[in-house]
């Protein structure tokens, strides 16, 4: 694509160039430059590309954007955002492939990945080749991709999307973070459906208030749009049990299509049984009772169901569909995932990692509880510290043998972390060890006949972040390992 074709999507009111070089691609990283690149500054946290603009032009870029004029022999493109305008050029470059696909967007707290995953099975089951962008991994089609971040930056976002298009993708499932929201990542995606699974205290390092997190992830389904198509609908599917949802139904122009448990919804679940096992209930929606039994625990997971029900409905798949789909469901990794070595005690890994998120696994964990119940958790380094407190509170709360440890300190000294987290429990009971593999392994040596045990905060990962290494660390496989050790 020619330059001066690129830019006519930016709109500019004066010419940012007369040059007009072919450009074979966009980068905002100068060692990924090729010959014919346009190369985007983009000032970060702890790096600004303007400082790389010289490098990028010596591996063969024909182009810059720029936020301030650069001395270079080629083209300087001066704009007030670059950020902004990579979303546009982005898009445009790479033919707009979100308007080639059926998208559906998941904001919240807690369950967006759970969600997602359920959503993914939905279509693939309908007979429909996925895509699904999330915390885990990318994924299109069979083919899997690492991430990471929970949502891309716009450029890597809309190049993924291009390859879905071009791997014959037509739905296309993403986990959008309250941070992808509010720094413009997901510019450009044309959504057919956003769904809100919740809203509990996280990222207050980032958003300060709970307020401004609100309103981040109200932006998702403002930019559904504010226009009708009958052919191409716009859905925002909302949790009727969490208020904030008033404000994003305010927010979009959208068709809104509600879900819950407690109030009163389009899509509900009621005569509710859960067991150590899975969970039976009679879904309601839309004049329908129909009888649905999932391999999936606690209550926070029927609201994922839930959500991922209203996804699918409003896509045009049948009920019955959709139900077969969900009931397959063993789970997702690192998502109450049950670790077994032939023990006669539960052991379950999951990511609870906010103060919400950890409570409710925990209240599950008491509903088939027969003895004592351990908690491993901690919090992440350089992350919000307001809730370390919290998490310290809860696990006292509703687990009769906590253990504080570490998570993943990053640069912040991780007995600093714990100090904070003992903060919210003087005068409770519990156990700091500040080494993570030796917490699990002490949970396990002292769980008896009965016991359950809960490995919180990492899930699915496979790594732990101390000051600026990367450490191999799966908690399955440490717990696996410790209960191996016991016997």
């Amino acid at each position: 694509m020619r330059l001066q074709e690129l830019l006519k999507s930016l709109h500019s009111l004066s010419p940012l160039t007369e040059a007009n070089p072919e450009i074979t691609s966009i980068e905002n990283d100068n060692r990924k430059v090729q010959q014919g690149s346009l190369f985007i500054c983009i000032k970060g946290y702890t790096v600004d590309g303007h400082d790389f603009a010289q490098l990028a032009v010596e591996n063969g870029a024909s182009a810059i954007l720029a936020e301030r004029p650069l001395k270079l022999d080629v083209p300087v493109l001066v704009v007030n955002d670059t950020k902004r305008a990579m979303a546009v050029l982005a898009d445009t470059f790479y033919e707009h492939p979100t308007k080639q696909l059926h998208l559906i967007g998941i904001t919240g707290t807690n369950g967006k990945t759970t969600t997602s995953h359920l959503i993914e099975k939905i279509f693939s089951d309908a007979g429909k080749k996925t895509g699904l962008i999330g915390t885990m991994y990318t994924k299109i089609g069979d083919e899997i991709l690492e991430t990471k971040n929970t949502t891309p930056e716009s450029l890597t976002l809309q190049k993924t999307f291009k390859s879905m298009v071009d791997a014959s993708v037509e739905a296309a499932v993403m986990e959008v973070s309250s941070h992808a929201l509010d720094l413009g990542r997901v510019h450009g995606c044309d959504y057919n459906v956003a769904v809100f699974t919740n809203l509990t205290q996280d990222h207050l390092d980032y958003h300060h208030t709970m307020e401004e997190y609100k309103r981040a992830k109200s932006l998702l389904f403002s930019q559904l749009g504010n226009t009708y198509d009958v052919k191409h609908p716009k859905f925002a599917v909302l949790n009727a049990d969490d208020p904030a949802s008033e404000t994003y139904k305010k927010s979009t122009a959208a068709h809104v299509v509600t879900y819950g448990i407690d109030q009163n919804a389009d899509i509900k679940a009621i005569d509710i049984e859960m067991t150590s096992s899975g969970t039976r209930f009679i879904l309601q929606t839309f004049g329908k009772h129909l009888p649905m039994e999932i391999q999936l625990i606690g209550k926070f997971s029927i609201y994922n169901v839930l959500a991922s029900v209203a996804a699918g409905l409003v896509s045009g798949i049948p009920i019955e569909r959709i139900i077969g789909s969900i009931e397959n469901v063993k789970g997702v990794a690192g998502r109450v995932e049950l670790v077994n070595a032939g023990q006669n005690f539960t052991v379950i890994v999951d990511y609870a990692h906010t103060p919400d998120s950890l409570e409710n696994v925990l209240k599950t964990v008491q509903q088939f509880a027969k003895r004592k119940v351990f908690v491993v958790v901690g919090c992440g380094g350089d992350r919000d510290r307001t809730k370390r407190p919290l998490m310290a509170k809860i696990a006292c709360q509703f687990a009769t043998d906590p253990i504080f440890t570490s998570d993943n300190p990053r640069s912040e000294d991780p007995l600093a972390i714990l100090k904070d987290m003992e903060e919210g429990v003087h005068g409770e009971n519990y156990l700091v060890i500040p080494d993570r593999k030796q917490a699990i392994d002490t949970a396990i040596q002292n769980a008896a006949n009965g016991d359950v045990i809960l490995i919180a905060g990492k899930g699915h990962e496979t790594y732990q972040i101390i000051g600026k290494q990367v450490h191999d660390f799966d908690d399955r496989l440490v717990a696996k390992e410790a209960i191996m050790g016991k016997k």
